[in-house]
């Protein structure tokens, strides 16, 4: 499955190079990309356990970046 979701209060291009390569190591990830400019991630993960992932993602990026949303 390949999802693309809107990003809010992403202030940083360091910190979106950051969460790209730590949502790359989670399990189950086969691509990420989180654009800076666009303030959009997309990602492609398996189909089973998509929605347990994204928990996982959107907890990882609050924490490298406290006021990024992900609109879900």
């Amino acid at each position: 499955m390949k999802k693309t979701y809107r990003m809010e209060e992403l202030e940083c291009a360091h910190c979106a190079a950051r969460m790209e390569q730590g949502i790359r190591a989670l399990p189950g990830v086969k691509e990420a990309h989180v654009n800076f400019l666009s303030q959009k991630l997309t990602i492609e993960a398996e189909d089973e356990g998509f929605e347990a992932l994204m928990d996982q993602v959107v907890r990882l990026c609050r924490k490298i970046e406290p006021d990024c949303v992900i609109r879900r």
